[in-house]
């Protein structure tokens, strides 16, 4: 049996052999940087939990009582990891957590593209035309998770894009998708000493094929507009008659409309008769105040303005801070949604499978150039009659 003196020794030689994890880029242990899986998504969870090397202390500096990490040692380490493991412990928790919602949204929905997650959510083809929530999963899609950051190489990104690719998704998710992987070497390299290259530099995508930009001639806008109902006619009629985009029409609120004929007082803002002021938007669900390049004050026509005065007499969510598009909970009407559930139908039942809100916003600028200040009167004879 070891007497107390001896353990006593044995304690002092392994603290003198073990390193410090109390610091990591300003965090302490405590908070679950290295050690703790508590402020990771669960489904970036696995059974085998988080580990951490005997001593590693993040990004590049451990400090211990008689020992030193090197940073060939840190790459080794580093180098050696599982691109999940890595993904889970560093990359979800130091940058992707730091985002905004819309940014964390953006990372977790094309991570499942790259990493299996522990839910098993797989990517699936989009063979259908159109994003939907439940998809069929692929088969044999190849997921890079298991592979370790230095077994990556520019032919194992290529491959992931290329299958992306042929399964039907569009060429922007294949670049977020690239651009991800690149992201994730990236912080890598910054912030936690590898120093192998970044795979997903110098993988090339193809060139960009620009469709044709539709526009609506009034004959195909009147058929258009018959179909459409509440909220979908209100939203294309904001595309029509303003510049507003989509996220700007989303986030408008009663207080920055003006339609009485005298000029209205909203905190420090003049808001002139007959006039919308463009202050917030509301985007991937957050609301927040629009770049001060985007603040601007738009008239309101009498076309729109009859809607929105039929809008206001509604029985509720006509209160200042109310959204003009307000579901029935009251939450904002996102646009987006509304173009899948009812505009593409719409379009299909038409004979324009092409039909989307920027389809109505560059008819607004096309039209608007081809007859000027008369504009408002060629509306008037192709929109129904309910709308005036």
């Amino acid at each position: 049996m070891n007497s107390p003196a001896t353990i006593a020794e044995a304690e002092v030689i392994h603290r003198s052999n073990s390193f410090d994890l109390r610091s990591c880029t300003g965090t302490s242990v405590d908070n679950g940087l290295l050690t703790s899986s508590s402020h990771i998504p669960t489904r970036w969870i696995t059974d085998a939990g988080i580990t951490s090397p005997s001593g590693l202390i993040s990004p590049l500096t451990p400090r211990t009582n008689n020992h030193s990490v090197s940073g060939h040692e840190v790459h080794n380490w580093v180098a050696s990891m599982s691109l999940a493991d890595f993904v889970r412990q560093k990359f979800i928790p130091e940058f992707v957590e730091n985002k905004r919602s819309a940014g964390r949204a953006h990372f977790h929905d094309l991570l499942k593209f790259i990493v299996l997650t522990d839910d098993e959510v797989h990517a699936s083809a989009d063979t259908s035309g159109r994003r939907i929530t439940k998809r069929n999963t692929i088969a044999n899609w190849p997921y890079m998770g298991s592979l370790r950051l230095c077994d990556i190489s520019e032919e194992t990104v290529q491959h992931i894009t290329s299958t992306a690719l042929a399964s039907g998704y569009a060429l922007q998710t294949v670049t977020h998708i690239r651009n991800v992987i690149r992201t994730i070497y990236s912080h890598a390299i910054k912030a936690c000493g590898y120093t192998g290259k970044n795979p997903a530099e110098l993988v090339p995508l193809p060139a960009v094929v620009h469709r044709d930009k539709h526009v609506l001639t009034l004959i195909e806008l009147k058929e258009v507009m018959k179909l459409m109902r509440f909220p979908e006619s209100v939203i294309a009629l904001f595309a029509l008659l303003t510049d507003m985009n989509m996220v700007e029409i989303s986030g408008l609120q009663w207080q920055y409309v003006n339609l009485s004929g005298n000029a209205l007082l909203v905190g420090e803002d003049w808001i002139p008769a007959k006039t919308i002021a463009v202050r917030n938007q509301w985007y991937r669900g957050e609301f927040r105040p629009v770049s001060i390049s985007r603040k601007r004050i738009l008239p309101v026509p009498d076309l729109l303005c009859s809607i929105l005065r039929d809008l206001r007499s509604r029985r509720q969510f006509t209160r200042p801070l109310d959204f003009v598009l307000a579901s029935h909970s009251g939450s904002p009407i996102y646009p987006g949604n509304v173009a899948k559930r009812r505009l593409k139908s719409i379009g299909q039942s038409c004979d324009m499978p092409w039909l989307s809100w920027n389809v109505f916003s560059r008819t607004h600028f096309t039209l608007k150039s081809e007859h000027g200040r008369h504009l408002h009167k060629e509306y008037a004879k192709v929109l129904p009659l309910h709308m005036w």
